[in-house]
């Protein structure tokens, strides 16, 4: 039995007694209590009835991947290698990471439905309770090197801004792998989205990238007083939105994205990402090591760095060597 089989027993609306839901499961009531117990742990609400037995208080929209692939469109679904839904992981990019080591990789999506060890950009923590919002991962193998991949983070974030917006999302983006959500009139954006890549293989030849995301869809209020930076969830703008169809929006989006990018790079998409861009035109800190200075932000340039004006000059500033924040 593992946590997820309890989940989705206690999710189907009905009450189920611990006796039940033993004899379901294969394992003790004293087992079962234990978990009930975890799923407390995990910021997942029961219901509990004298007499009736357990339910989950409000079901979770969980992942399936034989709706995500039937729901793909036809060019999509044939470039996807293959699609894994895992219950719990260290980390998507870690599991695509391995695949790639072993031979395969390319063209691959994983999901899951929590991971252990998720991070963003610096090795941050990325927190995401059970079964709430999309951890996931793409894999894809690059002939030219890694030249081909400037600015790709950046048009990830265009392709999630663009299926974002179809659902009423007000999107802006911060360089270099962040989305943001305004929440409010006059409340600054949350932080909705971020991406990670990974790469690995030969600077002049061929390499392989990981591309991880991880979108909030549903944020109980417990998670977001844990986190020490302005969030935001999809479901506080658009609470009928499902896990399942969003993922199936990102994985063709995504892998129409893949299949191009290489010829196309990311001058394709630069117009598109600095209409978005959520410091254009103001006083940002740039932070560098131990250097730290204000400087004007203007766009991105076609290979995706971020250019600033810093004591009357024009800087060219590149992803993994800085950390720009939002000035005062």
């Amino acid at each position: 039995m593992t946590i997820g089989d309890l989940i989705r027993l206690l999710s189907d609306g009905d009450y189920h007694s611990g006796e039940q839901l033993g004899e379901r499961l294969g394992v003790s009531r004293t087992a079962i209590w234990k978990q009930l117990k975890k799923l407390e742990a995990m910021d997942i609400a029961l219901e509990a009835v004298k007499g009736r037995g357990y339910r989950v208080a409000e079901p979770l929209d969980l992942l399936d991947g034989q709706t995500i692939i039937a729901e793909l469109p036809r060019d999509p679904r044939r470039r996807l290698a293959r699609l894994f839904v895992e219950e719990s992981l260290v980390s998507t990019n870690q599991f695509l990471r391995e695949r790639f080591a072993q031979g395969a990789g390319h063209a691959e999506v994983c999901l899951a439905e929590a991971q252990s060890a998720g991070r963003g950009r610096r090795g941050r923590g990325w927190e995401s309770p059970w079964g709430r919002n999309l951890l996931m991962s793409i894999g894809w193998r690059f002939e030219g090197g890694a030249a081909v991949l400037e600015g790709l983070s950046l048009a990830v974030g265009v392709v999630l801004a663009r299926i974002l917006e179809r659902h009423g999302a007000e999107i802006a983006l911060k360089w270099p792998n962040d989305v943001l959500m305004r929440v409010g009139e006059g409340m600054a954006p949350g932080k909705l989205a971020g991406i990670l890549l990974e790469l690995s293989g030969d600077a002049e030849g061929p390499c392989e990238v990981v591309i991880g995301i991880g979108l909030n869809v549903n944020l109980p209020q417990a998670v977001r007083e844990r986190i020490d930076q302005p969030v935001a969830a999809l479901n506080d703008r658009a609470p009928g939105v499902t896990r399942n169809a969003l993922a199936t929006q990102i994985i063709a989006d995504l892998l129409d994205l893949l299949a191009d990018f290489e010829s196309e790079g990311f001058a394709a998409w630069q117009e598109e990402w600095n209409r978005r861009h959520v410091h254009a035109g103001a006083t940002v800190d740039v932070v560098r090591g131990n250097t730290r200075y204000a400087a004007v932000a203007s766009g991105v340039d076609a290979t995706g760095c971020l250019l600033v004006e810093h004591d009357g000059a024009e800087e060219r500033l590149f992803g993994g060597e800085i950390s720009v924040r939002g000035g005062s």
